[in-house]
């Protein structure tokens, strides 16, 4: 409970701290006259493939455990769209979960993922710059999930990556890359 208290301390200050200061420094940045053109977070979906989901329902199972305890919010399980033989695949078959974070579970996930989660990785010198989609929403992988406090790795039975995607409102990759700057995401320096 006391975490959770933290956390949301945390989250608000993340939003508020964009309203009043982050959006004035971007849109000086940016050169952008209306404030209402700012690029700003949207959402950020959170996906776990399962390994071996269809063999074992268990491994599903604590998968949603574990996506619920990290974003504080109930996954979605997904299904397989299309019957693939060579990995006992049916159509309908469940595969994989996924949660969107939208609003202040949002903020309080990227001011976790930015502060805390990115520095507990091993040799860890930044995020790539190259994982832009090309309309300023980033992709980013997590070989483990365990990385996450929320997490205890001694839980952990066997290794099982992430991937987090942050949509932005960004026009571009050179505007997406901004905001994600002006919000605190360690990326790499540029090679010169």
């Amino acid at each position: 409970m006391r975490t959770r208290v933290c956390l949301n301390i945390i989250m608000d200050s993340l939003q508020k701290r964009y309203k009043e200061e982050i959006s004035k420094k971007l849109q000086e940045s940016l050169g952008i006259k209306n404030p209402m053109a700012l690029p700003k977070l949207s959402k950020i979906v959170l996906n776990i493939g399962v390994k071996d989901a269809v063999a074992d329902k268990k491994n599903l199972e604590k998968m949603v455990t574990a996506l619920a305890q990290i974003t504080g919010q109930k996954p979605k399980i997904t299904k397989a769209k299309k019957a693939i033989a060579t990995f006992k695949l049916r159509e309908g078959d469940a595969i994989g979960v996924v949660v969107t974070l939208r609003g202040k579970r949002m903020y309080s996930f990227f001011d976790k993922l930015v502060r805390i989660v990115l520095p507990r990785i091993k040799d860890f010198r930044g995020v790539r710059r190259t994982s832009f989609d090309g309309r300023g929403n980033y992709t980013l992988g997590f070989y483990e999930y365990s990385v996450f406090p929320e997490i205890d790795p001694a839980s952990v039975e066997r290794l099982q990556g992430m991937e987090v995607v942050i949509v932005t409102t960004a026009k571009d990759d050179k505007d997406g890359l901004a905001l994600l700057e002006a919000l605190g995401m360690p990326f790499t320096k540029e090679q010169k």
